[in-house]
């Protein structure tokens, strides 16, 4: 044991001026940032496990950038010292922590602790770098924006403004570095600058991006446009040693809001590195109400290292307010599981069945009896209903076809657990893990980017893509509210989730209720007790061209009306399967239990795509704060003014009311069109002062300056 704790009190003086703990000399944090403009006592973003910084001093300097912007104080509670006196470890609490000693003075100071909870724990790495490794967010007592300047911790630091990226010099690139997985939140105007040309390094390939003439500037001109339109787009850089481009990631409103809905099930999407496409691109994706494919995010890597994957995952996860998945899943590949179990570790890693079915040809083609093999690696993948089941089909073709020694299904072999379905029935994978054979991954980029697509012409291309894809979700959206859904049979629980599904969803469940008539035995096996056991008899496809008599073991619970089938639909696609409807069925259920109706397929429930992370206080003497609230709303008053024609007549009037009343207070001639108010809004500010101009219905209002 090389360290001892120390320090199990506050490093202060228990007297009511010395509540907050103060670093002694300039924080280095505080140093550099002053210099370099990246931050000025403000930062939007919570502290997440994983976020890692220089020094010490730096991640006291970030907390307590938070903590002024949420309305609280700061102070040391624990530092671990080693016997070399050098400091690994440390704790930071809210200054309500805790409680003071009891005092014998005649005339005691009042209580002002309250034993709050809140505080982060962090430590020294073996890279040298302090990692947050523990945070607890929630407080005990009441917290305010405004009070922030009367705590002591903050005294420190300036008043809060949103903040550029400016990359002018070496020296500022290290100092960047320092924010590399804290994040750089862009809202308003910030910009980032790299150089044109090909960036190549005959040292180490994977140490920046490799672009070619025109592409920076692209990128440049692309994430400008972006924050112009949406002033919630969030994008980091990584930059390596040399002030080069290395690892980038972005996300729009849309795809932050939109994990809030469906963010218990994501995949990456690592294609574009394993097919080496021009374009290094690593997709975050997630599937909506009507089972479409939703993008969550988008990173470029200049490699597939451990170091790449951890970076970009830590920034989506900051970026999606440090909240993980409950499930992740990615192609098979150590890199990748090494940086999921280091960012993830909470969550479920599923690895890509389809991808690893892909490969077989590849991997096993040239072994003799390959038909053969292939067909038994179907088998024992597809149609094992119990583990003990699998593992003896699995042992019985090794041992068959002497592959007891061949690498690659070695490694299936050991990640099984992690892939073949029948190991994976207690995770709910929303339909985003394909179970089945043939079955084919489709990328979200699918048409819009190929192997030699160029990263200049893709980003051109990528707001088509986003564009298509929004409109796919309307028009179903449109198609589920306004039409009614056709039912093939007037079956019970069809009848049900017509009026709750999607109408994408409702296709898929038809399925398994015609399905029912195919489940020709339905016999109870046991029944002792609250649990039934049945076996369900159905007639399946097996290998395309034959069918075979399969059991299915159902057990139902007459108490709590649980339903389980050995095959595990329910957790693969998220609605009950044939077996477990005809068990239903049987007992004369007519209606799907509550806890098998799963609110991400309902169609009745609103989602407005609107980014929202405030915590409610605003501060109406801050132009800033105003400014934020007021998009907010007026982003939730557009989204439903957008839903039909009466609404947005409706809006459109509401707005023109406003508008006028606004007008006549500052003075304004209300009989002036809109339009020439906006053009001589445009046109009349300076080149170097220009301001944005975000028009809504024949509306504008102006931003920042950029």
């Amino acid at each position: 044991m090389d360290g001892v704790s120390l320090n199990t009190d506050p490093v202060v003086d228990d007297d009511a001026d010395a509540d907050e703990f103060e670093i002694e000399g300039d924080c280095g944090m505080a140093k550099c940032i002053s210099q370099s403009g990246v931050i000025q006592g403000e930062n939007p973003l919570p502290p997440v496990v994983g976020m890692e910084f220089d020094s010490y001093e730096d991640v006291y300097y970030f907390y307590n950038c938070y903590a002024k912007e949420q309305g609280f104080g700061v102070r040391v509670s624990n530092t671990w010292y080693r016997k070399t006196k050098e400091r690994y470890r440390g704790k930071l609490s809210c200054s309500s922590a805790g409680f003071k000693k009891k005092s014998e003075a005649n005339r005691p100071r009042p209580e002002t602790r309250t034993g709050c909870p809140a505080m982060i724990k962090f430590r020294l790495m073996e890279n040298k770098r302090w990692r947050i490794i523990e945070v607890e967010l929630d407080h005990n007592h009441l917290i305010s924006a405004v009070s922030g300047k009367f705590y002591k911790s903050h005294k420190q630091l300036g008043i809060g403004t949103k903040r550029a990226l400016h990359l002018d010099s070496a020296e500022e690139v290290q100092k960047v570095r320092l924010f590399r997985t804290v994040v750089i939140d862009v809202e308003g105007n910030g910009s980032v600058e790299v150089s044109s040309g090909e960036f190549r390094s005959s040292h180490n390939q994977t140490s920046q991006l490799r672009l070619k003439d025109g592409d920076a500037q692209a990128i440049h001109n692309y994430f400008s446009h972006l924050q112009l339109i949406d002033p919630n787009f969030f994008y980091v850089v990584d930059l390596n040693e040399k002030g080069c481009l290395r690892n980038l990631f972005w996300s729009n409103t849309r795809s932050r809001v939109a994990y809030g809905y469906f963010g218990d099930v994501v995949a990456v999407d690592t294609i574009c590195l394993t097919d080496k496409y021009q374009v290094p691109l690593v997709s975050f994706i997630g599937v909506n109400h009507h089972g479409q494919s939703v993008l969550l995010g988008c990173g470029l890597l200049a490699g597939d290292t451990i170091e790449a994957c951890t970076w970009l995952f830590r920034a989506w996860l900051t970026c999606m307010l440090g909240r993980p998945p409950q499930v992740i899943i990615t192609d098979q590949c150590r890199t990748l599981q090494a940086a999921v179990a280091d960012v993830f570790p909470r969550a479920f890693h599923c690895l890509c069945l389809p991808r690893i079915m892909q490969k077989v040809p590849e991997k096993l083609g040239g072994l003799y009896e390959y038909e053969s093999i292939r067909m038994a690696l179907n088998n024992a993948v597809y149609y094992s209903l119990r583990p003990e089941e699998f593992e003896a089909t699995w042992e019985d073709m090794i041992h068959h076809y002497g592959l007891r020694n061949h690498v690659w299904l070695q490694m299936l072999y050991e990640d099984r657990r992690q892939w073949v379905p029948v190991y994976l029935k207690e995770i709910f994978l929303a339909g985003m893990l394909l179970t089945r054979p043939n079955e084919v991954v489709e990328s979200f980029f699918d048409g819009y980017l190929d192997k030699h697509t160029s990263l200049k012409e893709f980003l051109d291309k990528y707001d088509q893509a986003l564009q298509a894809n929004h409109q796919l979700e309307v028009l179903a959206d449109m198609e589920s509210r306004n039409s009614g859904f056709m039912l093939q049979s007037r079956c019970y629980f069809e009848l049900q989730l017509a009026k709750l599904y999607t109408n994408n969803i409702l296709r898929k469940f038809e399925r398994e209720v015609e399905g029912m008539y195919s489940c020709f035995c339905t016999r109870q096996i046991t029944g002792e007790g609250e649990v039934i056991t049945y076996m369900v008899r159905e007639q399946i496809e097996v290998d395309g061209n034959r069918r075979e008599c399969r059991d299915f073991e159902v057990l139902y619970n007459t108490t709590e009306m649980e339903v389980l089938c050995a095959c595990g639909l329910f957790n693969f696609k998220g609605y009950l399967c044939r077996h477990a409807l005809s068990v239903l069925h049987q007992n004369g259920i007519e209606e799907i239990p509550p806890q098998y109706i799963v609110s991400r397929w309902r169609k009745d429930i609103k989602r407005s795509y609107v980014l929202n992370h405030s915590n409610g206080v605003i501060d109406i003497n801050n132009p800033v704060h105003r400014y934020d609230h007021l998009y907010k709303c007026i982003m939730q008053v557009v989204e439903e003014g957008r839903k039909s024609e009466v609404r947005y007549k409706d809006t459109v009037q509401a707005l023109d009311q406003i508008l006028r009343k606004l007008n006549l207070t500052d003075g304004i001639d209300p009989t002036i069109p809109i339009s020439a108010t906006v053009i001589t809004a445009s046109m009349a500010a300076p080149a170097g002062n220009r301001t944005r101009v975000c028009t809504v219905a024949g509306y504008y209002s102006t931003t920042r300056p950029l």
